[in-house]
């Protein structure tokens, strides 16, 4: 295992051909978790094809990462689960890291056990937060028995020590535009016949106001919102600030709104400035989503709701009564404003 040194973030791209935040967020864990390990190298693993690289690169260089280690080739233009796992794969194999970081996104969480398997490796998903411990291991800790523990795995004997990251839980880094990381390319073979499933379109099914992980401002509605009319006057309170909706797992599973409006574990994790939480109970897989918001505000008419433990302000009475009040009054201060 000595061996292995380093720390890898495998790079993810967005729709638009950039760089997702997470990967972001990831070379900056990086950066702190090389200080504990006598400044390992920390390096990001780029699979692209040959569109758009030099920003990419750019991308990831300004983020910290002093050693980008690409795999280019025109099969991986576009995503597929055989090809990427097999570039992955191909690449730490030759350059021995001693920690790999994913994104916990759909692609991260597809990707990321495969390699581990392929690799004989351990992989902790879903973590929340990393550090190194005493004995110079990667301690990654996510929640467990339905969130209602926090616990800290670490892998002893098999390496790399691989983990899974959801976003938005870690700070982004502000971007470093001295740091010129040195570009390293990694040749894999690959054949386009192992695809076995091709990606024939894509289709986003959520709008850009749905995209609740980029909003300073949400207000979310639980179980307290009664159905998907009871939605209306939290949409009216989000448009008036300028904020996104959002939902708890219950509204989601009963079908007043759509997954990709869900906050929680088994959602979203988003870190706005401000965070209305409208008939919310506070269940902790709920709070898992949420918790790092900078100003939670919490409107319930049960006094003993768990979710005014966390808050930084809480309202107790009936949401349908005060959040319309909240609107208007909200308005009438930006007119009086504008006066």
């Amino acid at each position: 295992m000595s061996e292995h040194k380093g720390i890898w973030v495998i790079a993810e791209k967005t729709s638009e051909n950039t760089i997702t935040g997470v990967t972001l967020e990831l070379i900056n864990a990086a950066r702190r978790l090389s200080e504990k390990l006598n400044n390992e190298e920390v390096g990001a693993l780029l699979l692209a094809g040959n569109n758009n690289i030099e920003s990419l690169v750019k991308e990831l260089s300004e983020a910290g990462a002093q050693k980008i280690y690409l795999v280019q080739n025109e099969n991986l233009e576009q995503y597929s689960t055989e090809l990427y796992v097999k570039a992955a794969c191909e690449a730490i194999k030759q350059k021995n890291p001693s920690i790999v970081l994913i994104g916990a996104t759909t692609t991260g969480r597809d990707i990321a056990p495969r390699i581990s398997a392929r690799l004989n490796t351990g992989l902790t998903a879903d973590c929340t937060e990393l550090d190194i411990n005493e004995q110079g291991l990667l301690a990654a800790t996510r929640p467990t028995f339905g969130g209602n523990l926090m616990a800290t795995i670490l892998c002893k004997v098999c390496r790399p020590q691989m983990a899974t990251v959801r976003a938005k839980v870690l700070p982004k880094p502000e971007p470093d535009h001295s740091n010129v990381a040195q570009v390293e390319r990694i040749d894999v073979e690959l054949d386009p016949s192992e695809i076995k499933v091709k990606i024939l379109e894509c289709l986003n099914s959520c709008k850009a106001a749905c995209k609740i992980e980029d909003a300073e401002i949400i207000v979310s509605g639980g179980r307290g919102i009664k159905n998907a009319e009871g939605f209306k006057i939290l949409e009216e309170l989000a448009s008036t600030l300028g904020g996104a909706v959002a939902a708890s797992r219950a509204c989601v599973d009963a079908g007043w709104r759509g997954h990709c409006d869900q906050v929680g574990q088994t959602g979203k994790t988003v870190c706005p400035k401000v965070y209305i939480a409208c008939g919310i109970s506070g269940a902790i897989q709920h709070l898992a989503g949420m918790s790092s918001s900078d100003i939670i505000i919490a409107i319930n008419k049960d006094p003993e709701a768990p979710i005014f433990q966390f808050a930084t302000y809480g309202i107790v009475g009936d949401l349908f009564e005060i959040v319309p009040e909240l609107t208007k009054a909200i308005k009438n201060s930006q007119l009086t404003c504008c006066c």
